[in-house]
């Protein structure tokens, strides 16, 4: 595709964006009314804390934002969950490996208006595969005009319903390890069933990216009564150990794990 335009992103915006937000939507997953939470709250701190100068100097020396993405991260921040969404600069790694690595089928487990999904997508050959899964069909009408306006509409699977059951489908048609990049972003409390699938569906040398990692810092001292913090943690614990992958972790937004299958 061509070169995508370098874009200064103001100040009030870079605030806005360059940290991961959080916002709460009750909605159905598996028959139980759960909290769906995407990101961290902007009071948390980050290692680049996100009014230095220094998150500004990154976004303005780092970040290069196709015009349509820049349109729909602007409408998303005028939304009154905005926060929900990915941040710019990580959404651009996530685009850039999945770039680096020629993937063609791409997972991604949390969708909200659609900025990370569309990012992925424009750098996925024609032929290209995003699955993207959400139960919330409302936010995701925000980004699926820019979508097709974008001109990738149709490398976009998008499956309203649990994301449980889009995964166990795909392992029940036999796409297992046929996946290339996974980005898991959703609930919680199912982020280990999230990761078991992935791990299945994902081919060697694929990439899952795990979202939300640290958690405003609360995996530093999880508390009992908080399952979304103990699930987080739980998971970080059994990555560090799991030889199916090898991984890094990166304090970029509110953390996030790379997971490398061997």
């Amino acid at each position: 595709g061509p070169d995508m335009p370098l874009f200064s992103v103001p100040k009030e915006v870079a605030v806005g964006t360059a940290m991961l937000g959080v916002a709460f939507a009750t909605g159905m997953l598996a028959g139980k009314k759960y909290p769906l939470v995407f990101g961290t709250p902007r009071s948390s701190k980050s290692i680049v804390g996100k009014s230095s100068p220094l998150c500004q100097y990154i976004l303005d020396h780092s970040l290069r934002e196709h015009p349509i993405l820049k349109k729909l991260r602007l409408l998303t921040d005028d939304h009154p969950l905005g926060r929900m969404m990915v941040s710019c600069d990580q959404a651009q790694l996530m685009a850039n490996l999945v770039k680096l690595i020629n993937a063609k089928k791409v997972i991604e487990i949390g969708v909200f208006t659609g900025y990370n999904t569309l990012n992925m997508a424009l750098v996925l050959p024609d032929n290209g595969r995003v699955i993207a899964c959400d139960i919330n069909e409302d936010y995701v009408k925000i980004g699926k005009p820019l979508w097709k306006e974008a001109g990738v509409e149709h490398k976009i699977d998008l499956q309203i319903k649990p994301a449980i059951q889009t995964l166990d489908e795909l392992l029940a048609s036999g796409e297992a390890e046929t996946f290339d990049f996974a980005f898991i972003d959703a609930d919680k409390e199912s982020y280990n069933e999230y990761y078991e699938k992935c791990v299945r569906l994902i081919k060697k040398g694929g990439i899952i990216a795990i979202d939300n990692v640290l958690w405003s810092g609360r995996v530093l001292k999880p508390r009992r009564d908080d399952l979304e913090t103990q699930s987080i943690h739980r998971l970080n614990e059994k990555l560090l150990r799991d030889t199916q992958v090898n991984i890094s972790m990166l304090p970029m937004g509110d953390g996030v794990t790379l997971a490398f299958k061997l």
